[in-house]
C-alpha cells in the first residue's frame, strides 16, 4: 500500500508542474484518455519489472534536473552534408525561422498543435491510438504522459515515395528545459519516407513517435543522440506495419547521463519487415552514462521478419542495458525472428544488464536471440600492434568493427558513412582526453 500511495503521489506531483494542452474536441478526448491511462498505471519506479536496471526518478521527478549546455565546436553537424528538408525545435518548441519550408513534394507536413485544433484531419485516427496499443502487455507510462501533455511535434503523411528525408533538428539552450514532443507519422500504400533526428533537444527529453505504415509502405529511421553529456532523455517509437511493409530504424548513442529508448512494434500485415538496430558508445570518465534499449515486436501475421541488432561499448563505469522480446502469435507462421545484443566493456568498471526473451504460440517459425559480453579480443590487438599499429588507434579499428554489424542497417550507404565519421571522431576525442 506504501508502495502504491508512493507511485500515486509522485505521478500527481509530475501531473501538477505540467499544462494540459487545449485543441479541438477529439484531441481534448485523445489527451483525457492518455491522463487517466497515466493516473492508472502510475509512473515507473525501480520495483516496476522492465525498470529493474534503470533508475527512472530522474525522469518522473516534477523538475528537470539542471543540464549543462554543450560548448560549441568546429565540428559540423551530423547529417549537415545531406539534402535534407530541415525541421527545427528548440528546447521543445517549434523554431519556424530556422526550420525549412514544410512543402515537399509526397509528404504532407504540419505542426502537432495545428492539426489537433481541426475537428477534422487525418491524424485523427492516429495519435494516440498506437501508444494505447502498446501499454499492453507491458504499462509504458511514460509514453501516456507524453500523449496527454505533448505541447508541440509535427504529423507527416507521406503520399508518394519522398525524394530527400525529412530531418528533425532538437537544440538545447535552457539548462533546465523539459521538452515533451510528440509526432504522429502515417505512410500511405506504397509511398516511402526517411526520417532522421539528431540533437541534444532539452535538459530532460520525453518523445513519442507513432508511425502507421500501410501496405507496401517503406519506413526509414535514423537518429543521432548526443553532444550535451548531462541531458536525460525517454523516447519512444511505436509502429504498426500492414502488407508487404517495411520499417528501418538505426540510433546512435553517446553521451548523456540517461537515456531510454524503447521500440514497440506490431506486425500485422503478411509478408511484413522490421529491422531495430543501435549502437551506443559510453564513457563515464567525466559523467555518468546509463543507455537503455528495451524493445517489444510482436508478430501478428504470416512470413513477417523481424531484426533487433544492438552493440554497445562502454568504459570507466558506464552503464548498459538491453531488453528485447519477441512475441509470435498463434497464426503468425512462417515468423523470422532475429535478436542480438552484444557488449563490449574496455575495464572491469563498465557493466551491461541484458534480458533477452522470445514467446511463441506458434509453430512453423524460426526465432533466435543471443547476448554476448566481452573485452577487446586479445588476439586481434596483438595482430594490430604486430603490424605497427599503436595501442589506442588499434583499440579503436576494433571496437568500430564491433559497432558495424548494427550499422550495416542502415539502408543508405551516405548516411551509414556519416555514422562511421562521427564514431571515428567521437573515439578520437576520447582518445586525447
Amino acid at each position: 500500500m506504501a508502495v502504491a500511495q508512493a507511485k500515486q503521489d509522485l505521478t500527481e506531483a509530475r501531473i501538477a508542474a505540467l499544462d494540459l494542452p487545449k485543441g479541438g474536441a477529439w484531441a481534448n478526448a485523445a489527451r483525457a484518455d492518455a491522463l487517466a491511462r497515466l493516473r492508472a498505471m502510475g509512473l515507473p519506479n525501480r520495483r516496476d519489472e522492465y525498470w529493474k536496471f534503470t533508475d527512472p526518478s530522474s525522469l518522473t521527478q516534477a523538475a528537470a534536473p539542471r543540464a549543462a549546455l554543450f560548448e560549441a565546436t568546429d565540428e559540423e553537424p551530423i547529417f549537415a552534408g545531406i539534402d535534407r528538408l530541415r525541421i527545427v525545435f528548440v528546447d521543445g518548441v517549434f523554431d519556424a525561422a530556422q526550420s525549412d519550408d514544410l512543402s515537399l513534394a509526397g509528404v504532407e507536413i504540419e505542426r502537432l498543435s495545428d492539426a489537433m485544433a481541426r475537428d477534422i484531419h487525418w491524424a485523427r485516427e492516429h495519435y494516440g491510438k498506437l501508444e494505447t496499443a502498446g501499454q499492453t502487455p507491458v504499462q509504458r507510462p511514460l509514453a501516456a504522459l507524453n500523449t496527454a501533455f505533448a505541447q508541440d511535434g509535427v504529423v507527416i503523411r507521406a503520399t508518394g515515395k519522398v525524394a530527400k528525408p525529412i530531418s528533425l533538428v532538437y537544440l538545447h539552450r535552457s539548462e533546465t528545459s523539459d521538452a515533451i514532443l510528440h509526432h504522429v507519422v502515417r505512410v500511405e500504400d506504397g509511398a516511402e519516407l526517411t526520417i532522421l533526428e539528431n540533437g541534444p533537444a532539452a535538459a530532460r527529453f520525453n518523445k513519442c513517435m507513432e508511425i502507421s505504415v500501410a501496405d507496401r509502405g517503406t519506413f526509414h529511421h535514423v537518429r543521432a543522440q548526443g553532444r550535451d553529456h548531462e541531458r536525460r532523455a525517454a523516447t519512444h517509437m511505436f509502429a504498426r506495419l500492414g502488407e508487404e511493409s517495411v520499417y528501418k530504424s538505426f540510433t546512435l548513442t553517446v553521451n548523456g547521463v540517461l537515456t531510454r529508448n524503447e521500440h514497440v512494434i506490431e506486425l500485422t500485415g503478411d509478408d511484413a519487415v522490421a529491422h531495430v538496430a543501435g549502437a551506443a558508445m559510453g564513457d563515464a570518465r567525466n559523467d555518468a552514462f546509463h543507455h537503455d534499449d528495451t524493445v517489444f515486436i510482436t508478430h501478428d501475421a504470416e512470413r513477417c521478419e523481424s531484426r533487433q541488432v544492438f552493440k554497445k561499448v562502454l568504459r570507466n563505469g558506464a552503464e548498459g542495458v538491453f531488453q528485447g522480446k519477441i512475441l509470435v502469435k498463434p497464426g503468425a507462421q512462417k515468423t523470422d525472428g532475429y535478436q542480438i545484443s552484444q557488449s563490449l566493456l574496455l575495464d572491469e568498471e563498465a557493466s551491461f544488464q541484458a534480458k533477452p526473451e522470445l514467446e511463441i504460440y506458434a509453430d512453423d517459425v524460426k526465432c533466435s536471440h543471443g547476448s554476448t559480453t566481452g573485452a577487446i579480443d586479445e588476439t586481434a590487438l596483438f595482430y594490430l600492434r604486430a603490424r605497427g599499429v599503436p595501442n589506442d588507434t588499434a583499440t579503436d579499428l576494433l571496437v568500430l568493427a564491433f559497432i558495424d554489424e548494427a550499422i550495416g542497417e542502415i539502408e543508405d550507404e551516405r548516411l551509414a558513412e556519416d555514422i562511421r565519421v562521427r564514431l571515428q571522431m567521437w573515439l578520437e576525442r576520447r582518445r586525447r582526453g
